[in-house]
C-alpha cells in the first residue's frame, strides 16, 4: 500500500507540474496582452487625457502596463520554480501572483468607479477646459487635444458650437473675429471659423462631450474587463501553486 501511495503521490505531483507549466505559459501570454491593452489605451487616446478632469483613466492604464510587465517576468519564474521543484521559488512565485492579482483588481475597480462618474465629470469640466484653456499660454496640449477632438469626431464645442461664445480666446483679439476654432470647420482652412454656419462647421447634436464620453467609456470597459478577468485566472494559478507546494517534500535547511 505504501508503494502505491507514493506512486499516486508522484503522479499527482507530475500532473500538477505540467498543469502549472501550462498555466504559466498562458499566464505569460496574458501578461503581454494586459501590457498591450494598457499601452494601447495610453497611445490611442493619450491626446485626450489632458481634457479629462481626473487622472484615474491614465492611472488605470499605467497600472495595467506595470502589472503586465510583472506578469511576464512572473510567468518565467513560475516555470523555473515548477520544474526545479523548489519550495522557496514557489513561495516567491505565489507572493508575486498575489501582488499582481491585487494590482489588477485595483486597476479594474478604478476603471469601474471612473466609469460610473465619467459622464458627470465631463459635463462639469469639458466646457470649462475648452473655453478657459484653449489657445491660452502654456496650454498647448489642451489646444492640440481640442483641435484633434473636433476634427476626429466631427463636432464643435462641448455641448454645441455656441459654447465657444464664452471662450477667452474667441473674445480676444487673437481670434481675429473667429466665432469658433478653425478645427470646427468641415473643411479646415485659415480663418474658416469666422463663419459659424451649419453648412460650414460641424453641428452634431450633443457636441463633443457625447462623442468623447462614449469612446472613453468603451476603453474603461475594456480596462475593467481585462483587469478583473486576468485577476480571476490568477486565482487558479495560486490554487495550483499551493497544491504543488504541499505535494513537494520540505527542503532541508
Amino acid at each position: 500500500m505504501g508503494a502505491n501511495d507514493e506512486k499516486s503521490e508522484a503522479c499527482g505531483t507530475i500532473c500538477l507540474k505540467y498543469l502549472l507549466f501550462a498555466f504559466n505559459f498562458l499566464f505569460w501570454l496574458a501578461g503581454g496582452a494586459v501590457m498591450a491593452v494598457g499601452l494601447w489605451t495610453l497611445l490611442k487616446k493619450s491626446d485626450y487625457i489632458s481634457l479629462l478632469p481626473s487622472i484615474t483613466y491614465a492611472a488605470s492604464a499605467y497600472i495595467l502596463i506595470v502589472a503586465g510587465a510583472i506578469v511576464m517576468v512572473t510567468g518565467v519564474l513560475g516555470c523555473c520554480a515548477t520544474f526545479k521543484e523548489q519550495r522557496r521559488l514557489l513561495r516567491v512565485y505565489f507572493v508575486l501572483l498575489l501582488c499582481i492579482f491585487l494590482l489588477e483588481v485595483v486597476a479594474g475597480v478604478l476603471a469601474y468607479i471612473y466609469y460610473q462618474k465619467l459622464s458627470e465629470d465631463l459635463k462639469d469640466n469639458l466646457k470649462h477646459t475648452m473655453t478657459e484653456k484653449y489657445r491660452q499660454p502654456s496650454q498647448e496640449p489642451v489646444t492640440q487635444a481640442v483641435d484633434k477632438l473636433q476634427q476626429e469626431f466631427k463636432c464643435c464645442g462641448s455641448n454645441s458650437s455656441s459654447d465657444w461664445l464664452e471662450s477667452k480666446w474667441v473674445r480676444s483679439a487673437d481670434a481675429k473675429s473667429r466665432a469658433v476654432p478653425d478645427s470646427c470647420c468641415k473643411t479646415p482652412t485659415g480663418g474658416c471659423g469666422r463663419r459659424p454656419h451649419p453648412s460650414n462647421i460641424y453641428s452634431v447634436e450633443g457636441g463633443c462631450i457625447t462623442k468623447l464620453g462614449n469612446v472613453i467609456l468603451e476603453h474603461l470597459k475594456i480596462i475593467s474587463a481585462v483587469g478583473i478577468g486576468i485577476a480571476g485566472v490568477q486565482i487558479v494559478g495560486m490554487v495550483f501553486t499551493c497544491c504543488l507546494y504541499r505535494n513537494l517534500k520540505a527542503e532541508p535547511f
